[in-house]
């Protein structure tokens, strides 16, 4: 999972170190810097100092909880008489995680604040949706198709697909085949129509920026996409669909092929 790191770079060396492998990091020097990150990159959680600036201040903080409402915060900062004044303020904005340096930033206490946030991730609903659909799949498949959940756009095609799991794709045709999952492509393009959902459920995103974002030539094809597998247009999604609503269509109509694909066999 990708993170945002808008914290400086003490901070970013004691979160790299307790997070392992697990996450990966996209450093933002500046809260112009963190904006962009959000926007061009699949960030799915982002750590934050409201001192960043230099200054304890909590506007652009509050501001990109406004643009990015989806997007789970971890404020990571010092404990100081500014910085105290600033979390008060940042009461009212639903961030369920503060850690401060130096004081109970240990790595265990790191390791359990990402990890709780990583289970609130849109993406991470998703692939716990898919968890018995997926569990039949090889190990090295199975791991393949809960990154391709959590970033669509790092893996486009079939063989992309095949390529990283270790086998060709013929192989990985069938392994869909024998679960009852659908072909390859249509999971590829589930699996970003559902990004894509849970994107432009936050204003700071338009329709270009998703386009742009999941690699897409076209917002057309997004579009045809979108119809198929959620019935709704691109403007739509932002208004008639919840992302809980979005993730039980797209795995129902998953498990449904793979519930009776199970029963078929036993």
């Amino acid at each position: 999972m990708l993170v945002l790191a808008a914290i400086p770079d003490l901070q970013l060396l004691k979160l790299r170190r307790a997070a392992a492998e697990r996450f990966a990091f996209a450093r933002a020097a500046s809260w112009g810097e963190a904006l962009d990150v959000i926007r061009n990159r699949p960030v799915e959680l982002a750590v934050v100092d409201p001192a960043l600036g230099g200054r304890a201040s909590t506007q652009e903080i509050e501001r990109l909880r406004v643009l990015f409402p989806s997007l789970p915060f971890i404020v990571y900062t010092s404990l100081t008489p500014a910085t105290a004044t600033a979390l008060l303020a940042l009461g009212q904005h639903r961030i369920r995680h503060v850690v401060f340096t130096r004081y109970d930033d240990h790595p265990a206490r790191l390791r359990d604040v990402l990890a709780d946030e990583e289970a609130r991730a849109s993406s991470q609903q998703l692939v716990d949706e898919l968890a018995d659909a997926l569990s039949p799949l090889p190990a090295e498949l199975k791991w393949v198709l809960e990154t391709t959940l959590r970033a669509p756009a790092e893996t486009q095609t079939v063989q992309q697909v095949a390529a990283r799991a270790r086998v060709d794709r013929s192989t990985c045709a069938r392994w869909f085949t024998r679960t009852g999952l659908p072909s390859p492509k249509l999971f590829l393009a589930a699996a970003r129509v559902l990004y894509a959902h849970r994107l432009l459920q936050d204003p700071g995103f338009t329709i270009e920026d998703v386009t742009r974002r999941l690699g897409y030539a076209r917002a057309k094809t997004l579009q045809q996409h979108a119809r198929s597998f959620l019935g709704v247009t691109l403007g739509e999604m932002r208004l008639s669909l919840s992302t809980a609503e979005a993730v039980e269509i797209v795995a129902q109509r998953f498990l449904r092929r793979a519930q009776r694909a199970q029963i078929s066999a036993s």
